[in-house]
């Protein structure tokens, strides 16, 4: 153990030096001259705004820059956060009115350039500076079009060296997101500007990125349903920007296109968003539009994608997470709900999980993601999985594996069985989950099996299951039973567990808000080799 402490300290330490020595690199006078090495060009395509429209939610109420305090913008010493984020990102340049003046907007962006020339840790980031050459090109009538030549050098300087830092970096970067993000703004660059260096790159990049990034199926390695749709909105985005300017599109793009549109179908297809590993609540209509009008059509007839057993009909849909958890490299949003599940019933749900705090410098974040604030079973308060710290985020320390899955979709009855092991390393204790739904009788029977392959102390165990904000829970008299009521129906819910509660909760499951939910939670103490709780949901009304 203290071999153990002191070669993480020596690491801890190795790291904060290097690190250190990197930042005191990027903002020397060498680093400077290396990536103001620049043939000045002229933009000469420009992305359609239509094409961008997926990446950006345009307000409805129009910017009028004139009212802008262009003098004093970047003077304000008092920003930051995500308002420097968002001032310096230039994202609220789709949201100006096109009748503004581009003398205006021109000035607010030469006084950006003057005042971030050199390396700026707070604007130069991967994310930011991405998405600030985005906004910039793809707003060219507004940044670009009417200036003069001198304007138009300083801006085309700024650009090319911004996008030479951000080749320089981007492989240093921990997020796949921002690698995605930074290697779109280098093919917008390369393809304006008809730079064959920046956009062979940013290809190039996006083929690794491709090849590193999902599993042998196509689905995103972190499992991550809201990352499936990051990916999905910037493949298709490249694609259409290649297309529009008239250059090949590689046969690697189309190729995870198709695959990723037949995993996107399933889960677009659901009115509410299912909150497993790292999702929150989204809305897709917009997408699905932009997906229609550039004439994008995906289909899948599967059960299972991406490690979700997904049964539906008309009236109900019945999800639950089967898959083995990611490897360490990709669980930075993962959250340790394996088997855990959600029961929609014409568009509402009866059975939610807790949902996802994206916030990684939020305690909630680590809350969110413990087992408890999911559909699932927890023994003696511990989670199915550990998460330990890695930089700015918390990824696992010990996954686990799924076991035994088997998954029926007859007509008039459905199963989802399947077993994790996430217990056996601290508990000897396997987890089996059975789902049974009989459809003409609208009746969700549940059996959770807790067998134990060593004698042990007895353990307390918790099932959870999580209800939205605005679900009516109310206990029978005789303490057996649960009457629950959401918007558009009644249940009834049953056990033979001795214990059962109501309990007040957290719901995470709009994006880094909290609200109160309730949960129905069975408690007992383990002490049989294998011990089962069954319990029920029951339509009544």
């Amino acid at each position: 153990m203290y071999l153990k402490n002191s070669l993480s300290f020596i690491n801890e330490f190795f790291n904060t030096s290097k690190n250190q020595i990197r930042k005191l690199y990027l903002k020397s006078n060498f680093y400077n001259n290396k990536i103001s090495k620049i043939e000045i060009s002229n933009i000469t395509y420009r992305p359609s705004l239509s094409i961008l429209s997926c990446l950006v939610k345009y307000d409805k109420k129009k910017i009028k820059i004139d009212e802008l305090d262009k003098d004093n913008i970047w003077e304000n010493k008092l920003l930051s956060g995500h308002n420097l984020y968002k001032l310096n990102n230039f994202y609220w340049l789709f949201s100006i009115d096109l009748k503004s003046s581009p003398n205006i907007t021109q000035s607010i962006i030469i006084k950006w350039i003057e005042k971030n020339q050199s390396y700026n840790s707070l604007t130069w980031q991967i994310d930011i500076l991405s998405k600030r050459i985005i906004s910039w090109i793809a707003n060219s009538k507004l940044s670009y079009d009417e200036s003069g030549t001198k304007y138009k050098n300083k801006f085309n300087f700024s650009v090319n060296k911004q996008i030479n830092h951000l080749i320089n970096e981007i492989s240093k970067s921990q997020s796949v997101n921002d690698k995605l993000l930074g290697c779109t703004a280098i093919i917008i660059t390369g393809l304006s500007y008809e730079n064959e260096k920046f956009l062979n790159y940013g290809l190039e990049l996006l083929r690794k990125i491709i090849i590193n990034s999902f599993d042998d199926e196509y689905f995103p390695k972190t499992r991550s349903i809201r990352q499936l749709n990051f990916y999905l909105k910037y493949f298709v985005l490249v694609r259409e920007i290649l297309k529009e300017s008239f250059n090949d599109i590689p046969e690697y793009l189309d190729e995870i296109i198709f695959y990723l549109g037949k995993s996107y179908s399933v889960f677009s297809k659901i009115e509410q968003s299912l909150l497993f590993n790292g999702n929150h609540q989204n809305d897709l209509k917009e997408f699905n539009k932009y997906l229609s009008l550039y004439k994008y059509k995906f289909e899948n007839s599967n059960n299972e994608v991406g490690g979700y057993a997904i049964l539906k009909n008309k009236n109900c849909i019945l999800a639950m997470d089967v898959g083995n958890s990611p490897q360490k490299t990709f669980s930075y949003n993962y959250q340790s709900g394996a088997l855990s599940f959600e029961f929609l019933y014409k568009d509402k749900k009866l059975i939610s999980n807790s949902g996802y705090f994206q916030d990684y410098k939020n305690k909630l974040n680590l809350i969110s993601k413990s087992t408890a604030a999911h559909s699932a079973l927890i023994i003696d308060n511990h989670s199915s999985c550990s998460f330990r710290n890695n930089g700015n985020y918390k990824t696992l320390e010990n996954g686990l594996k799924i076991s035994d899955k088997k998954i029926v979709n007859e007509k008039n009855y459905w199963l989802i069985k399947a077993s994790h092991n996430g217990f056996l390393k601290k508990f000897g204790i396997l987890y089996e989950r059975s789902l049974e739904f009989f459809v003409e009788k609208n009746k969700l029977v549940g059996t959770d099996k807790i067998i134990s392959k060593n004698k042990l102390e007895p353990k307390k165990y918790d099932i959870r299951f999580h209800m939205e904000p605005g679900v009516k829970l109310t206990k029978t008299l005789d303490n057996k039973t649960i009457l629950i009521e959401i918007e558009n129906s009644g249940w009834k819910f049953s056990t033979n567990c001795e214990i059962i509660n109501i309990e007040t909760g957290i719901y995470f499951g709009n994006k880094n808000l909290t609200s109160e939910n309730q949960n129905i939670c069975l408690s007992g103490k383990i002490n049989d080799v294998t011990q089962e709780i069954k319990w029920v949901f029951e339509k009544i009304q």
